[in-house]
């Protein structure tokens, strides 16, 4: 393993959702990985090792990088200063006393005895040891930026790790609602009693349902065959007073989406939504885009904001929206489509998961050179330009 290394980190790229990461991890001289784990999406790993001198955990992403690295413990007496032999060996450090809680090293872990806490998000992790956190692995913990994971352990900031009790108030309940919500996702019948309040939902403001397509996106190329989101569609087609159909995702926001904490200090508004598209197409056809999105923002870790523009994954002849008039190859994400031309956008507001409201983005798809102006201008700039141009957020 590439041991508590800095490496290059890359973010949320412009007008569109993006992932990077430091290089590729290398085994370590003399370490033993104790612990091996997944997320429940797939897209992160957490690795624990230990060479008898000291152990740290690793949190990498599904091309084996390392995003993530917190130093746990030393095993032996604590050095006056940093080791930076072991350092430049490639190998986890041993703080100084000064920044441990047992200068005299503690026992060795328990690989087997720690308890794996994945955040509700998936790109964050805390390993417990004696039902007590041991260390967080956040979300926003960038070793290529000297920010590593947050250890018992520690007691005083270095870049290997921060002292987790400087943030127990914060992390101490989400490692607790993390738990309730593995909880609840693993309950008998805790699926069908969501997918009924989101059915629930749009029955009062849609209209009845029509056909209902179960557990989409799991054969995209890259997929990884996680057990979790499920994501199904359901349709609500035209009626008297709706001359369009709405296809609508159904699971998306059972779980908060990754990242948004690296944005927004306040996620709840932000983190759960679903995603629609409104069309005059055969709802089978229109219907086909959302298993390329319907768990995108968990295989890619990322999130899913209004203005965002997605670009199609494969070649555009392709897209599922395209007509044969146009040639889509991408997506804008709308959370008021009213902005574009085109009837009276249905209200979708008021249903709320784990007290967090759910939004819905409606799709509206965009050309290549749209993608590209708004990477460049700005999505604002492209809802007006598309206003201007009088394009409608219905897919006909």
């Amino acid at each position: 393993m590439s041991v508590l290394r800095k490496g290059s980190a890359a973010g949320r790229g412009p007008g569109g959702p993006g992932k990077g990461g430091a290089g590729p991890a290398a085994t370590g001289a003399g370490a033993t990985v104790i612990r091996t784990e997944a997320s429940p999406y797939g897209s992160r790993r957490l690795v624990i090792e230990t060479d008898g001198a000291a152990s740290a955990a690793y949190l990498l992403d599904s091309r084996d990088r390392v995003v993530g690295a917190c130093w746990l413990a030393n095993h032996r007496p604590a050095p006056a200063a940093p080791d930076q032999g072991r350092l430049d060996g490639g190998r986890a450090p041993l703080l100084p006393a000064s920044h441990v809680r047992h200068p005299e090293g503690r026992p060795a872990l328990d690989g087997d005895a720690l308890e794996v806490v994945w955040f509700e998000e998936g790109d964050g992790v805390a390993v417990l040891e004696a039902g007590e956190p041991l260390c967080v692995i956040p979300g926003w913990s960038d070793i290529g930026r000297g920010i590593p994971g947050y250890s018992r352990d520690a007691t005083d900031q270095s870049p290997f790790a921060f002292p987790l009790d400087d943030e127990a108030e914060e992390f101490g309940p989400r490692v607790g609602r993390a738990r309730d919500h593995w909880k609840v996702c693993d309950a008998d019948g805790s699926w069908a009693d969501f997918q009924q309040s989101v059915l629930g939902h749009l029955l009062q403001r849609l209209g009845p349902g029509g056909h209902y397509w179960h557990d989409v996106g799991r054969q995209l190329p890259g997929g990884n065959g996680a057990p979790s989101p499920v994501v199904g569609v359901t349709e609500r087609p035209a009626r008297g007073d709706r001359g369009f159909t709405v296809l609508s995702t159904v699971g998306m926001s059972r779980q908060r989406m990754p990242t948004v904490e690296l944005y927004e200090d306040d996620v709840a508004p932000y983190s759960r939504i679903e995603l629609a598209v409104a069309t005059t197409l055969p709802s089978q056809r229109a219907g086909s885009i959302f298993p390329w999105l319907a768990q995108y923002p968990w295989r890619v870790v990322t999130w899913f904001a209004a203005g965002d523009v997605v670009k199609w994954y494969h070649d555009a002849h392709t897209f599922p929206l395209n007509t044969g008039e146009a040639s889509w190859e991408g997506v804008l994400l709308l959370d008021d489509p009213s902005r574009l031309d085109g009837p009276v956008v249905p209200g979708l507001t008021g249903l709320s998961t784990e007290g967090d409201p759910v939004r819905w983005l409606w799709l509206v798809p965009i050309t290549d050179e749209e993608h590209r102006y708004a990477k460049n201008e700005g999505s604002d700039a492209l809802v007006r330009r598309l206003a201007q141009q009088n394009r409608s957020w219905v897919v006909s």
